[in-house]
């Protein structure tokens, strides 16, 4: 009776999906020992506004999937009952790979997937929309690197998700270029969501929790597209982001601190504002220049045009990372051991940090008066009998200049 009620309401969709276009085909696709062919197949003969939907229950895949077709729609019946079990993959570098426009993926769960569980490269206009990816064996080092993995693309809509368990990032989006992330949940990963050498990006109604970084917005050296910026992070809940970093050796985000809130490193125009950030062991939010060397000479390593405003902390750096990362234990040390909610490592170009930035690249802060502060004078701190940290606010106040809103048309 189940399984007929379960066929009838997937046939019911079906036809209700087939009235939005008279030319659309729907494939219709079950799990059985053939589901990988069946799947791979409609992925290739799918045309534009062609759907093909996956039933409730779990398919077994042994190989990637990829879609290089425009117009697609993939989806399942929930993220939670309709599920691509990449468990025993043998073969292929993700679970799901995409290299094409105006596609939607919606209401599937991807889980164990060899490498990246979701990987999509130069697209334009690709919507996730309650997709889940996770590991369900929890933080693990030997876990895929990223489950939302949108790279070099434009009109990227992540509205709803859930990612769990990735050895990098949980959501990520780089070198992209006109992007939403929202309402959605990133648990259990190395960083939570990040934001990578990407440009024009809203980062909002989130929940970025048991994360070792909660929400990093990078800018990497030595790629294609560098220079991220106009950044906002608003309307987060940014909390107990204490997991132990388990990510592989030599990756960078292997860098960042256990315990970190929100880090944004070398970015421009970014707008932090109306989060909340709690209990993060090391320090609720860390502005910090690129510190590795770097060949490349039109990178730009440092922040600058940063906005933080009307956020607020609860209970940062009381457990710092002071075991496993030397950034924790620096800011341990300078502060005599009470973290910051707030920490700025002062770094950037050496005229710059003796007469000041410009009036519209500087820093500016306006938190409660009980926002404690932690700035780092690098010049001070190589020299002796001098105090290196600067605590006032007063120092960074200005003028809030809000940046555009991000808005995203769907896809018809």
């Amino acid at each position: 009776m189940a399984q007929s009620l379960q066929l009838f309401k997937s046939l019911a969709l079906v036809l209700a999906l087939s009235s939005l276009s008279a030319n659309a085909s729907i494939f219709l696709i079950q799990p059985s020992p053939n589901a990988y062919e069946e799947i791979q197949e409609a992925l290739i003969l799918a045309q534009p506004g062609d759907v093909v939907r996956l039933t409730a229950g779990r398919f077994l895949l042994a190989d990637s999937l990829s879609l290089d077709g425009d117009g697609v729609t993939l989806e399942g019946e929930g993220r939670d009952v309709t599920i691509l079990d990449f468990t025993d993959q043998l073969s292929g570098a993700q679970g799901l790979s995409v290299t094409s426009d105006n596609v939607r993926l919606l209401d599937f769960g991807i889980e164990n997937a060899k490498g990246d569980a979701i990987k999509v490269k130069g697209s334009k206009n690709i919507h996730f929309i309650r997709v889940r990816t996770e590991w369900t064996n929890g933080p693990d080092s030997k876990n895929g690197a990223y489950g939302l993995y949108p790279v070099e693309s434009e009109n990227v809509l992540i509205d709803d998700c859930v990612a769990i368990g990735a050895s990098d990032a949980g959501i990520y989006v780089g070198q992209s270029k006109n992007i939403i992330v929202r309402n959605s949940l990133a648990k259990h990963n190395v960083a939570g969501i990040e934001i990578e050498n990407s440009f024009y990006a809203d980062v909002y109604d989130n929940v970025a929790t048991e994360n070792t970084g909660g929400i990093l917005v990078f800018d990497l050296p030595d790629l294609p597209q560098q220079g991220g910026h106009h950044v906002r992070v608003f309307q987060n809940q940014v909390i107990n982001n204490n997991t132990p970093n388990f990510a592989p050796e030599g990756n960078i985000v292997g860098e960042v601190p256990s315990g970190t809130g929100i880090m944004v490193m070398a970015n421009s125009f970014v707008e932090i504002f109306d989060n909340d950030i709690e209990n993060n062991g090391t320090t609720g939010l860390a502005i910090v220049s690129y510190a590795d060397d770097f060949e490349d000479a039109n990178y730009y390593p440092h922040p600058k045009s940063i906005q933080v405003h009307n956020n607020s902390y609860i209970n940062n750096g009381n457990k710092p990372d002071i075991e496993s990362n030397e950034l924790a234990r620096i800011l341990y040390d300078l502060s005599n051991g009470k973290m910051a909610d707030i920490f700025w490592d002062g770094v950037l170009p050496f005229s710059q940090m003796l007469f000041g930035q410009t009036e519209n690249e500087k820093m500016v802060i306006k938190e409660s008066p009980d926002t404690s502060l932690l700035v780092l004078d690098p010049i001070k701190y190589m020299l002796p009998f001098f105090d290196p940290i600067r605590k006032d606010h007063a120092e960074f106040q200005g003028t809030i200049q809000p940046l555009e809103v991000i808005e995203i048309d769907a896809i018809l």
